[in-house]
């Protein structure tokens, strides 16, 4: 009997070691589940990475060739396309993406820069404040300059006949805006921007505001594409 189990288990070991060598392997995808070891990734934060908060490519800064009988120095708004520019002369020019009045705040005109400052302080219309009060909104009546300031790093305000049209050109802390109809009719600028037009337009400067349909734009200028070398080794 004995010799007769010692034969017995001697052949069930052999079936088995035959069995491992003839079993077919799985795909990875239909192999049984392991259990995972214990990882030291749970006891780490975990860190939401944020969407760039630049805005598209097309409205950053470039060099362009435009056609315009505009005497250089001034600027150009087409709310329509986003854009604004500043010519230069020599059918050259350069543009800068912006953010526009939002439905019913669009405007249009010929206006001059009357006056300029850095890092504005920002006192919001009494109108802007009773209309954001109603949705729930407290506006302050005054805001030190600062990152914090929707005005951001500079403004360019925005006169008629020698009186404030309180619109202005100014930067922006939400520059992911930079291309949409988001504001209450001021022109936002990324604050570096802001900063570049700032340093060339003056105090005087004309500038041209082309509604949000773009009427009389084609009459105005002519945006002929990105001058190249100009980008590269511009200002």
């Amino acid at each position: 009997m004995t010799l007769l189990r010692r034969s017995n288990r001697l052949a069930i070991l052999v079936a088995s070691a035959v069995g491992l060598l003839i079993a077919p392997v799985l795909p990875q995808s239909q192999a049984m589940p392991r259990t995972p070891a214990p990882s030291t990734e749970a006891a780490l934060p975990v860190v939401q990475v944020q969407q760039s908060k630049k805005p598209k490519s097309e409205f950053w800064r470039k060099k362009v060739r435009l056609q315009t009988s505009e005497k250089p120095g001034t600027i150009i708004i087409d709310t329509n396309t986003k854009y604004l520019y500043y010519v230069e002369g020599n059918n050259r020019a350069t543009r800068y993406g912006v953010g526009v009045g939002r439905d019913g705040f669009g405007w249009s005109g010929t206006v001059n820069v009357g006056r300029k400052a850095e890092w504005p302080d920002w006192r919001p219309p009494a109108s802007m404040i009773a209309r954001e009060r109603k949705k729930g909104r407290i506006l302050p009546a005054h805001m030190k300059g600062g990152p914090d300031n929707p005005l951001g790093a500079r403004a360019l305000y925005l006169y008629k006949g020698g009186r404030d049209t309180i619109f202005r050109i100014h930067g922006t802390n939400q520059p992911w805006t930079i291309g949409q109809n988001m504001s209450s009719g001021c022109i936002r600028m990324m604050n570096e921007d802001v900063k570049h037009l700032y340093n060339r337009a003056g105090v005087g400067s004309k500038v041209i505001v082309i509604g949000p349909r773009g009427r009389g734009a084609e009459k105005l200028y002519s945006d002929r594409g990105m001058d190249f070398f100009g980008t590269l080794f511009g200002g």
